[in-house]
């Protein structure tokens, strides 16, 4: 297991919140796609946050709406900016990564069945 810094948790609680919002506003551009921030860990330095989201869509390809998020990262990134400028010396290189734990428990459940 990870130890974190409480310096560390407080940012990657900040990033997760501010991110969410985010993602919510810009959710029409990548297709109605219900997003969820499930978590983020934040390197020692805090230049760097792995960014884990959970998809939801009926319809589209979770593969491509991910990507589609990805190209979009720098813009993603300067909105974050103009949130916590005034929270960290440094807004972090983001990646977005798929949150695949809630499809690792549907399988599990599937294997008890």
């Amino acid at each position: 297991m990870e130890t974190y810094s409480k310096r560390q948790e407080k940012v990657s609680k900040l990033l997760q919140k501010d991110l969410a919002e985010i993602l919510q506003k810009e959710s029409q551009t990548f297709g109605n796609v219900l997003i969820t921030v499930t978590k983020v860990r934040v390197s020692p330095d805090l230049s760097y946050a792995k960014v884990f989201l959970s998809l939801f869509s009926p319809k589209a390809n979770l593969q491509t709406v991910l990507e589609g998020i990805q190209q979009q990262t720098s813009q993603i990134r300067y909105a974050l900016g103009k949130k916590i400028k005034n929270q960290v010396k440094k807004i972090p290189e983001i990646n977005f990564l798929l949150d695949d734990s809630l499809d690792y428990i549907d399988r599990i459940d599937e294997l008890l069945k």
